[in-house]
C-alpha cells in the first residue's frame, strides 16, 4: 500500500503517532514533499489542538492588566456586581467561590487550564528553542525559499525563523494548515499574526476564515476591541457561529454581560437552539447569580440534548440549594448512569441522600468519595463528612474531619469557619477568634465568616468592630436577617451612649 495513502487513513482515523512516522519515512526520502509536509503538520496540530471556545476565568495578570472594568457597575451588568436577589432565605444562598462568584455544577476549562504568566501566554520554550535550527546546515545545498521544509531528526519539524511567510500566504491548501501548527502546536502568536497579516493582503481582507484568525491573536494579545472590530468584520463577510461565541468571550472578559446576553440571543435567531449558545447564556446569567433564569436555561438545554452532563448538574445544584434534596438525587443519579464516575458526584450523592433522610446510603458513597479523591477535592470530602457528623450530632468527630480537610488545605475557609464554632462550643473564644479573622482575608465572599466575627466581639465588648463586620456580612448577603437584628441591637446601643 502507498505510504502516503497509509497517512492519510491514518489521519481519518485519528492515529496521528502512526500517520506522523508515515509522513517522517516520506519527508526523509524527498524533504520537498509539500502533501507528506503538510499532513504532517496537520497531524501535529490535531495532536494538542483543543476546544478553545470555552469560555474562561480571567486571569491575575488580566486583572491587573486590565484598566477599562468599571468599579461601580449597577447590580446584573457586571461579573463583578452581581443581581442580589433579596428573597432569598438563609437555607437558599448559594455558597460562592473565592472569587465571590456562586458556585456552579460543574468545573470548566477555563478555570483549570490558564498559563502561569504573560511570557508563558506569548511564547513557550518549544518555540523559542526552534528559533534556530539544532544541528548546522550549509545554505548552499539548499534552494532558497523551501530551507524551513527541510527537517532534521534531532531539532524541530519547522523552522519557524526561516519561514518566508509571504510565500506560504499565497498558498490556501498550506496557510490555513501552517497558522494552525504556529498558533496551537508553536504557541508562537506573534508570528502567527505575522501570517494572518499576509493572507489577509492575498485575500483582500475579504475572507472571514482569517479575520477570526486575526481576531482570535488580538484576543491572546489582551487588545480587547482591536480583537472586537476584527470579529464584527467577520460577521459581516459570514455570520458563523464560531465568530459568535469568540465575540460573546470578549464581552466576557470586558466585562460586559448584557452586551454578551445580546449578542447571544442574536445568534440564536440565526442558529436556532444551538447548545453551545444557550450554555454561554446559562453560564452568565449564573455568573451575575441570576439562578432562576440560568435554570431556565439549561432546562432548554436539556430539551435539545438530554446527555448534556453540565446541565443535568447545574439543575441538580439548583434543588440542592433550593432545599428539595429528593429531586437533585434524581439528576445526580442520573449523572451516574450516564458514566461519570468521580468523588464530587458521590460526595453530592452522600449529602443528597443524608438531606434526604435515606441514610442507608450515606456511608456507603463518602466511602467512595474518599477512595476517588484527590488532594484538590479531598478537602472538600472530609469538610462535608464533618456536616453529616454535627447532623448526628458527634462534635468530636466533626472536629477530626475538619481538621483533616484544613491538613490537605489549609485555606479552606468553611472548614475554618466550621473549626471556629466548636472552639466556640470548646470555650476557646481566642482560637476561635484568630479562625475567623484568617478566614476572613481568605474569603471575603462568604458571609458566614463575617456574622460569626461580629458575633463573637460582640459577646466580648468590642462593639465598634462588631458594627464595622456586621456590615460586610450584610453587604454580601443582603437577605440574612440575624445580621440585620444583630446591627440593629448595634445602633440601639450606640443611640443610647
Amino acid at each position: 500500500m502507498d505510504v502516503f495513502y497509509s497517512a492519510l487513513s491514518e489521519f481519518r482515523r485519528r492515529k496521528f503517532e502512526d500517520c506522523i512516522n508515515h509522513c517522517t519515512q516520506i519527508l526523509e526520502k524527498s524533504p520537498y514533499d509539500q502533501a507528506a509536509w503538510t499532513l504532517k503538520m496537520k497531524a501535529l496540530t490535531a495532536q494538542v489542538m483543543v476546544d478553545d471556545i470555552e469560555v474562561e476565568e480571567e486571569g491575575i495578570a488580566d486583572s491587573v492588566l486590565n484598566e477599562t472594568m468599571a468599579t461601580t457597575a449597577r447590580p446584573g451588568t457586571s461579573f463583578k456586581n452581581p443581581t442580589v436577589l433579596q428573597s432569598l432565605a438563609l437555607g437558599a444562598q448559594r455558597p460562592k467561590t473565592n472569587t465571590g462568584r456562586p458556585v456552579s455544577g460543574v468545573v470548566r476549562p477555563g478555570t483549570i487550564g490558564s498559563r502561569g504568566t504573560l511570557e508563558q501566554a506569548l511564547r513557550t520554550p518549544r518555540s523559542a528553542s526552534s528559533a534556530r535550527p539544532a544541528t548546522a546546515q550549509s545554505g548552499r545545498a539548499i534552494r532558497l525559499g523551501t530551507a524551513s521544509m527541510l527537517t532534521q531528526s534531532e531539532g524541530p519539524f519547522i523552522q519557524l525563523s526561516r519561514l518566508n511567510l509571504a510565500k506560504y500566504a499565497s498558498t490556501k491548501a498550506v496557510s490555513k494548515p501552517l497558522f494552525q501548527y504556529i498558533f496551537y502546536h508553536e504557541n508562537d502568536i506573534l508570528r502567527a499574526m505575522d501570517l494572518v497579516v499576509e493572507a489577509m493582503k492575498v485575500c483582500d481582507q475579504k475572507d472571514w476564515w482569517w479575520r477570526l484568525q486575526h481576531g482570535k491573536c488580538y484576543y491572546i494579545f489582551g487588545m480587547m476591541r482591536d480583537a472586537e472590530t476584527e470579529l464584527r468584520a467577520a460577521l459581516k463577510l459570514l455570520p458563523t457561529l464560531e465568530v459568535f461565541l469568540w465575540l460573546t468571550r470578549i464581552y466576557i472578559r470586558l466585562d460586559q454581560p448584557v452586551t454578551a446576553l445580546d449578542l447571544c440571543r442574536t445568534a440564536l435567531q440565526i442558529f436556532k437552539d444551538e447548545v453551545t449558545l444557550l450554555t454561554d447564556i446559562a453560564r452568565i446569567f449564573e455568573g451575575i447569580n441570576n439562578i432562576p433564569l440560568s435554570v431556565k436555561y439549561y432546562r432548554e438545554i436539556l430539551h435539545q440534548d438530554a446527555m448534556n452532563v453540565e446541565a443535568v448538574a447545574c439543575i441538580a445544584v439548583h434543588y440542592f440549594y433550593s432545599d428539595q434534596p429528593e429531586l437533585a438525587l434524581r439528576f445526580y443519579r442520573r449523572l451516574l448512569q450516564m458514566g461519570v464516575y468521580n468523588a464530587e458526584l458521590f460526595n453530592n450523592l452522600g449529602l443528597c441522600c443524608f438531606y434526604a433522610q435515606q441514610y442507608d446510603m450515606v456511608v456507603s458513597c463518602f466511602e467512595r468519595a474518599l477512595s476517588l479523591a484527590e488532594n484538590e477535592n479531598a478537602a472538600d470530602v472530609w469538610y462535608n463528612i464533618s456536616h453529616i457528623a454535627i447532623g448526628v450530632c458527634d462534635l468530636a468527630l466533626a472536629e477530626q474531619c475538619i481538621r483533616l480537610a484544613l491538613s490537605i488545605d489549609s485555606s479552606h475557609a468553611a472548614a475554618c469557619n466550621n473549626l471556629a464554632v466548636l472552639e466556640y462550643l470548646n470555650e476557646n473564644t481566642s482560637v476561635s477568634f484568630s479562625l475567623l479573622q484568617a478566614a476572613s482575608s481568605v474569603a471575603p465572599s462568604l458571609f458566614e465568616l463575617h456574622f460569626n466575627r461580629a458575633l463573637l466581639t460582640e459577646m466580648v465588648g468590642d462593639y465598634h468592630t462588631s458594627y464595622t463586620v456586621v456590615q460586610k456580612s450584610i453587604e454580601v448577603h443582603p437577605g440574612h436577617t440575624d445580621s440585620h437584628r444583630l446591627l440593629k441591637n448595634l445602633k440601639t446601643f450606640f443611640s443610647y451612649l
